[in-house]
């Protein structure tokens, strides 16, 4: 009996600590840095305004010159300054507790204030001496977010926050107008979605695209409209204090594109009275024939997020790359077709207004070439709600946001599995936050987009999702000893080599780092920067360093790694040809390139008999 008490306690003892392993994992990759806007407790605020202390605003309309994006100059003075005291910019400008949307014991006092700021800087920002003078001036970079903007000064620090005086309220000229378009590819090759937001429900105006060939007569589609509601939230603070309304997200299909032709299209809202609201005019280029044989550049990279110009929100502090990595595509946009964000989007974890802001940064690209995401823990994750894992990372938003803000060609958008196809690639993009496990759904969906692609026409097969179903010598998944998330490659590892998968992407983990060809934990190739002929395995590539706090490596010395980078950085991917695909990783910091290797085949190569890979045959001779 005391040997098998003994014995059973040995037994709790291991399952503890592997439990407690799994739990680090879990919360060290959520741990991206603290969501600025959740270090206010804004629940908390009381109010001290006092006629000695005010705060001013101007202009008092942006936006004159039909701009998307202006500045606001924010001038204050207060009799008792400290270093703790901060600027918080409201949007809708009236932000008292009349609004407050009551979650917690109906016995608790209502708050004064209950809607977080879309954004803050500290008071003494610009001026080191605003604790001695008490006087000093912010500029705030604001976008158009449907409604107007106020600006309060609190004191009190954001732990205790006292509300001590409010500006002026300024607005855009226009707050509904169209805007942020991101294209995504349609469910069809020659298919190109085009989704914006604006103000305007269908009560209002009739959303719709005017597009056509560059300097050709243009035609008009309708697109079909979405918002969500509070209660769609599935907790807090994103049906709480992260709460903003989204406006109205719309989404036009343009259809039978010819291939490779540039398209012009403006996105607009006709009124009741026959009048039209417009936004600007873009441009894209329609994708190639499947299999077309052709110049193909696509750019993969998880985990990029957003960030401040203006330095609001602790901007160096909390998302330091994702800006750098932005504006390296922008600069190199002439040079991009396709923009794969595997995974953890924007980081709003609840805080709605957020997914503006990052509409807003990635405009640039998104307008211009098709901008295709992929689900990650900080878009889906809630207890209780479908997710594979129980974790809190999405803040209350469980996957609403991701799906409505961007289109994605997916059967149903709550399941954000799909596949699509760009000239000579085929990309299987799956959803980590989803069971992927063998017999699933999604395992048949993944089997299904590697089994269907003709590789004589496209050639080159891609997987991604964003966690590592694969490979990475991430600190915590090496706790763990498997050096992935657990239950992943065991599920797909003969997917991937029976389809003779090219090369599988990854985000979630925040760093850079490229693996042999694998194939169960064995390299196959021996070759590190130039791979010809037959392969024998699948590359895994973690790419998860695009924007947020980076991740830190194991001290194990895996095997099968052939490079890391612990800085930002993002893949593109060329295809020159059938035969010829060159992969570089680049810094976000310089654009330059720290790694990259070459593929080069025939179609033969591709049909050749690898381990675990080859076709049946039914006669033996």
């Amino acid at each position: 009996m005391k040997k098998n008490h003994f014995l059973s306690r040995v037994v709790v003892l291991i399952l503890s600590l592997l439990l407690s392993f799994n739990r680090a994992a879990v919360s060290a990759h959520s741990a991206v840095g603290e969501q600025p806007l959740s270090k206010i407790a804004i629940h908390k605020a009381v109010l001290a305004l006092r006629d000695s202390a005010s705060i001013k605003a101007s202009p008092l309309v942006l936006g004159l010159n039909g701009d998307n994006t202006g500045w606001a100059v924010v001038e204050f003075e207060n009799d008792e300054p400290s270093n703790d005291d901060w600027i918080g910019v409201f949007s809708p400008a009236k932000f008292n507790g009349s609004v407050c949307y009551v979650e917690s014991h109906p016995k608790d006092q209502s708050p004064h204030i209950c809607t977080a700021p879309v954004k803050y800087q500290y008071a003494n920002y610009s001026s080191a001496d605003y604790a001695k003078t008490g006087k000093a001036s912010l500029k705030f970079q604001l976008i158009n977010q449907r409604a107007d903007f106020s600006f309060a000064l609190f004191g009190g620090g954001l732990s205790n926050p006292k509300l001590v005086a409010v500006s002026n309220s300024i607005s855009f000229v226009n707050p509904k107008a169209p805007l942020y378009p991101r294209l995504a590819q349609g469910k069809s090759w020659n298919e190109m979605t085009v989704t914006w937001t604006s103000g305007y429900n269908i009560d209002e105006a009739v959303p719709f695209v005017e597009w056509g060939w560059k300097g050709h007569h243009k035609m008009r589609s309708p697109a079909g409209t979405l918002t969500f509601h509070r209660n769609s939230m599935c907790g807090a603070p994103a049906r709480t204090v992260g709460w903003r309304d989204p406006g109205f997200i719309h989404t036009s299909f343009l259809k039978d594109l010819w291939p490779n032709t540039v398209y012009t299209y403006t996105i607009g809202h006709l009124l009741s009275n026959g009048s039209c609201v417009w936004g600007k005019t873009y441009s894209f280029r329609s994708s190639p024939y499947p299999g077309q044989d052709s110049l193909q550049r696509v750019i993969i990279f998880g985990d990029m997020g957003k960030a401040e110009r203006d330095g609001s929100n602790e901007y160096s502090n909390y998302q330091p790359g994702s800006l750098n990595t932005t504006d390296q595509l922008i600069n190199d946009l002439k040079n991009i077709d396709i923009v794969f964000h595997i995974g953890d989007i924007t980081y709003a974890n609840g805080y709605i207004s957020q997914w503006d802001q990052f509409t807003a940064q990635v405009e640039p690209i998104a307008s211009t070439v098709p901008y295709m995401i992929a689900s990650g823990n900080h878009e889906r994750d809630w207890p209780g709600t479908g997710s594979f894992y129980g974790g809190t990372d999405s803040g209350g938003e469980c996957g609403v946001l991701a799906e409505t803000m961007f289109y994605v060609p997916a059967e149903n958008r709550a399941k954000f599995w799909y596949s699509t196809d760009y000239g000579m690639f085929r990309f299987c993009i799956a959803d980590s936050e989803h069971d992927w496990r063998e017999g699933t759904e999604q395992y048949k969906f993944i089997e299904h987009c590697l089994a269907s692609v003709d590789r004589k026409k496209q050639p080159w097969l891609i997987f991604s999702a964003h966690r590592v179903l694969g490979y990475s010598s991430d600190k915590y998944y090496g706790l763990g000893g498997s050096f992935e998330e657990p239950m992943g490659r065991e599920s797909l590892q003969k997917l991937w080599q029976k389809y003779k998968v090219d090369i599988a992407f990854y985000g979630h983990v925040h760093n850079y780092e490229r693996s042999c060809p694998i194939y169960q934990n064995q390299c196959v190739n021996s070759e590190k920067s130039h791979y010809s002929g037959t392969v024998n395995g699948t590359i895994h590539v973690v790419v998860g360093g695009a924007g947020a706090h980076l991740s830190e490596y194991s001290p194990v010395n895996t095997s099968w790694s052939l490079y890391k980078d612990y800085d930002w950085g993002f893949v593109k991917l060329t295809a020159f040809n059938h035969s010829s695909l060159l992969f570089e990783y680049k810094k976000s910091r310089d654009g330059k390139v720290y790694d990259s290797f070459t593929i080069s085949r025939d179609y033969r190569d591709v049909l050749a008999c690898v381990h675990d890979g080859c076709e049946p045959t039914t006669l033996f001779f």
